[in-house]
């Protein structure tokens, strides 16, 4: 059996996790967009005291109070592996 990549899992991945203020769980979100662009998208929205707008890969959209946001972490979202071998 084989399985075939769709060409939406060849585009640029990130995982991004947020601290949000006064809240104990982080967010973590997988986004459509490479690291640059979201650490672009973070700084424009500190700079400018506007909300954080996020889209994830399924198409839910978030939006994080720029005051609220404590940290970012962005890193690229690796693939999930299937199976039960540890290489």
């Amino acid at each position: 059996m084989t399985t075939k990549k769709s060409a939406k899992s060849d585009s640029a991945k990130s995982e991004v996790r947020i601290s949000v203020s006064d809240q104990a769980r982080e967010l973590t979100i997988e986004v459509g967009l490479d690291r640059e662009e979201v650490l672009d998208l973070v700084k424009k929205s500190l700079s400018s005291n506007e909300p954080l707008v996020l889209s994830d890969v399924r198409g839910r959209n978030f939006l994080i109070p720029s005051g609220k946001i404590s940290s970012v972490e962005v890193g690229d979202s690796a693939e999930r592996r299937v199976g039960f071998a540890g290489l």
